[in-house]
Formats: structure tokens, C-alpha cells, sequence
């Protein structure tokens, strides 16, 4: 093993919403060959909105992967474990550490009418500026005020809350703590001090003692993990998109599009994007869809659609927008950039002769057309930026890239290697043991997808008939 690759190893472990993997990484920040585990996972949803995970089964199967990961890289030194997992998770511990409620994701909606009450109490816009988030169901402030109406019981056994990130390095290190990183992400740090933010708190009876202590990127836990990062800015990193030189746009399950940038807490903040932390020193500003490749997925099966080079060709076959269709496609509620979390999926314009294909590339448009409108309101921050394109919905889909770029209307570098979210896990870790600067890291692309300005032009006329149908049914800009 040692031959292959030079110490120090780090273990990368990255929580996702669909699946866990856990990935060997050298010194130089290239991933081992052969050295993977990955475990797949669905949240529990209902029909009110809910989507949660069993906190313990989830962290069996972490655990499970670790374990597989570990006895593949055998005798290899391995110098820190390294974490993403992803943001907005929320879940309770009594006081004997024993979950008292299931783990919340960002894609739980059934606090909307709690979102709603605290913006009747709080002034959102001054929240919004102050902790870099929207008052909006996948957040904890609104999650924090459902659970109290909801689940009293629950609520008042909880001694601590944390992320799923927190509670699965509180299992296995032993030590509780929460990364800057990962707190930038819940809607209660305030973004300039870096300190949970005490007026929102107390609006949802919460007390700081029930938080977990706040740490950087150069702290320690037992075990040798490093503190959990949230997954888009572990993406960021791992994409090479570290500064305001470039975009990163990423479409796994959901989709976002994100800038690091130093500082960067001061800027006046667009009511359609968030602003979280990398770490205490840099910020990450962007936008995110609670669409992406659950959508894609969710189609191919219901619409029966071909799979494989079939069905990439027959996309690539078809014009923009020559299927008539204007689709809103908030299959888990809206995020960015309007924020409407009881945004439903909604087809308008559909006939008889309307092909399931139709259907699917109108919807593969639509989730452009909300990058889109992300896009405009994001480029005042990284104004000649690049974009560079990861997650494995959107690297699978050469069609689906080209209709990006088309709808920018700028180039999209895409990844060699999917995993840039493990990567920028590993890579931080580097960093932090002194082994590998970050910005120094080297970053394989791709293919580059430039775009057509005809096609652009057909984009940004459906783009605004998609608009307009948004206003209709939810009484309001985007924003």
C-alpha cells in the first residue's frame, strides 16, 4: 500500500442525503484506488412533508463504512478521519446521549407554518443579514418551533441539540463539538462574531447550553477526527473553487451554486441566496434547489423513461423548450431563490400528444431556469468567475450540461472526479495537519460544455413564461 501513495493517509467520510461513503486520500490529496465503501440510504417521507432518517441506523451504517474503508487500507498511516455531512440537520439527545427525536433534514417542510409564525415575530430581514439565513422550514429556528407545538414531549426531554455530523463524531469520538462550518448552516450563528446568535434563541426557547461548543477547522477530536464539515463547502473545495475566481455548481440530489470568498460577511445579502462559513475567515454566499437528481430520478421511474445511452441521445435530440412545457419543479418545496417551502411540483401545458420524454427534458430546463435565477442574483459576488460543475447527477448527464450552459450562457468545466465533496473533506484535513495547503491543491477537469447563444435565447424565454407561472400560483416574485 505504502508504495502506491505517500504518508500520511487521510479517511474521508462524507454523509449524504441518498448515501455514505468513505474514501482513502494520500498526502497530496488524490484518492486511493480501490480503497471505498459506500452505503445507500432513503429519509422516511410522509405525506404532510416529512423527510428524517433513524439517527442510530444511519450511524450504523456510517460506522459500517468506516469499518470497511479501514480494513482496505490495512497497515496505511492514516493521520486524521475527515467529515462532511449534509447541512440543516437537526435532531435532539436526552441526558443520557439517547436520541429523542428522529434526524430532520432540510427537506422536512412541515415547518412552514412555524417559519411563517417567526416571521410575524422576528424581523427575517435583519435574521436574514445577521446569521446568512432565510426564515424557512429547512432551517433550525423553524424546525426548533414545530418540534415545541408538535412534539412537547419530545422537546422537553431533549438536554442537547445537534446536527447528525455532531451526534455521529459525539458516538464515535467521544467529544461533542460543532464546526463553524456546520453552525453557519442551522440559521443560529451570527455570521461576524461566529457566535450562536442569541436573539433567535431565545424566540424558539432554546437555550446556548443546548448547543454544542463551536470550533474551527484546526481543532481536534478524539480519534483523530477532524470537526464535520457542511457538504457544499467541502464540495467547493474539492471542485478547486476557493475563491471569487470561480463557481461551483453542484447537482447531486439537490442542486446549488456557491462562492468562497474571504471575509465577505459585510456585503449586503440578496433576499434569494444564504451566506454561510467555510471557516472563520472565509464565507460561502450562494443559492440552493431542494431539486435536482431526486427529480431526475423520481422521473425516470414514474415516466417509465429509457435509460442509459437512450436516453441521453434522445435528450441531446431535442430542441430547448420545444416540448411547450412550463414546469415548476419543487418536488421538496422550494429554497432558493423564493423561498416557498409549499412549492409543489407542477407541469403546465401538457396534451395528449405530450411524450414522457417531453415531460423529462422540461423538467431537466426547469431546474435550469432556477439556477438561472440564482445565476443573475450570485455573479455580482464572483463577477468573472468560471463555473466548474460536480455531484453525480449532473457529471452523468452530458445532455443536462449542455442545457446548463446553455441557460447561463457560460462555459461549465466539469470534474474528472465525482467525489469532490470527500475531497474537499480530505483536503481541509491536509491543511489543518500542515501537510497540504489547500489553494495549492491541483484539480483534474474535464470536459469544458460551451454554450449556444440561439438555444440561450429560446432559455430565457421560457425562464420568464416559468416566472410568471410562479407568480400566478404563489402571489409573489421569486424573491
Amino acid at each position: 500500500m505504502t508504495s502506491r501513495a505517500e504518508p500520511p493517509f487521510v479517511l474521508s467520510l462524507d454523509v449524504g442525503t441518498s448515501s455514505t461513503r468513505a474514501l482513502l486520500f494520500d498526502a497530496r490529496g488524490r484518492r486511493v484506488p480501490g480503497i471505498q465503501a459506500k452505503a445507500t440510504h432513503t429519509p422516511t417521507t410522509t405525506a404532510g412533508g416529512g423527510a428524517f432518517f433513524d439517527p442510530d441506523e444511519l450511524l450504523r451504517r456510517a460506522g459500517d463504512c468506516l469499518d470497511e474503508a479501514r480494513r482496505g487500507a490495512g497497515d496505511a498511516p492514516i493521520a486524521a478521519l475527515a467529515m462532511a455531512s449534509f447541512w440543516h440537520s437537526l435532531m435532539g439527545v436526552d441526558s443520557a446521549g439517547r436520541p429523542a427525536t428522529p434526524v430532520l433534514t432540510w427537506a422536512d417542510t412541515r415547518p412552514t407554518a412555524a417559519a411563517a409564525a417567526l416571521r410575524d415575530r422576528l424581523d427575517e430581514a435583519q435574521v436574514h443579514q445577521r446569521t446568512g439565513c432565510r426564515l424557512h422550514a429547512s432551517y433550525w429556528p423553524a424546525k426548533l418551533a414545530w418540534l415545541r407545538k408538535t412534539e412537547p414531549e419530545a422537546f422537553r426531554r431533549t438536554k442537547r441539540w445537534m446536527s447528525f455530523a455532531e451526534y455521529l463524531q459525539w458516538r464515535l469520538g467521544g467529544e461533542l463539538a460543532c464546526s463553524v462550518c456546520m453552525a453557519s448552516g442551522t440559521g443560529l450563528l451570527t455570521q461576524r462574531t461566529c457566535n450562536w446568535d442569541a436573539e433567535t434563541l431565545q424566540a424558539v426557547a432554546v437555550e446556548p447550553d443546548q448547543l454544542s461548543p463551536l470550533v474551527d477547522m484546526d481543532h481536534r477530536l478524539p480519534g483523530g477526527w477532524l470537526p464535520a464539515l457542511g457538504d457544499g463547502a467541502a464540495s467547493n473545495v474539492g471542485s478547486g473553487a476557493l475563491d471569487a475566481r470561480w463557481l461551483a455548481l453542484n447537482i447531486g440530489t439537490s442542486s446549488a451554486l456557491r462562492v468562497v470568498r474571504e471575509g465577505g460577511v459585510e456585503d449586503e445579502l440578496p433576499r434569494s441566496l444564504w451566506r454561510y462559513r467555510l471557516d472563520r475567515r472565509r464565507a460561502v454566499v450562494g443559492g440552493a434547489l431542494s431539486e435536482g437528481g431526486n427529480l431526475w430520478a423520481w422521473l425516470r421511474v414514474t415516466l417509465r423513461l429509457p435509460t442509459g445511452r437512450a436516453l441521453e441521445a434522445e435528450l441531446a435530440r431535442m430542441e430547448p423548450d420545444s416540448h411547450g412545457l412550463t414546469v415548476l419543479p419543487f418536488i421538496a418545496g422550494e429554497r432558493s431563490p423564493g423561498w416557498a417551502a409549499e412549492a409543489a411540483l407542477t407541469v403546465h401545458g401538457a396534451r395528449p400528444q405530450t411524450r414522457p420524454i417531453e415531460i423529462g427534458r422540461a423538467c431537466l430546463e426547469a431546474v435550469a431556469y432556477r439556477l438561472l435565477a440564482v445565476y443573475d442574483d450570485l455573479a455580482p459576488f464572483a463577477p468573472e468567475a468560471q463555473i466548474v460543475a460536480s455531484g453525480s447527477a449532473i457529471l452523468s448527464s452530458p445532455a443536462w450540461l449542455q442545457i446548463v450552459a446553455d441557460v447561463l450562457n457560460r462555459p461549465v468545466r466539469t470534474l474528472r472526479d465525482p467525489e469532490a465533496t470527500s475531497r474537499g473533506a480530505a483536503l481541509i484535513a491536509l491543511d489543518a495537519l500542515g501537510v497540504q495547503q489547500v489553494e495549492r491543491g491541483r484539480f483534474d477537469c474535464g470536459r469544458t460544455y460551451e454554450p449556444n447563444p440561439e438555444s440561450n435565447a429560446r432559455h430565457r424565454e421560457a425562464a420568464a413564461r416559468q416566472q410568471a407561472l410562479y407568480t400566478a400560483l404563489y402571489g409573489r416574485s421569486q424573491c
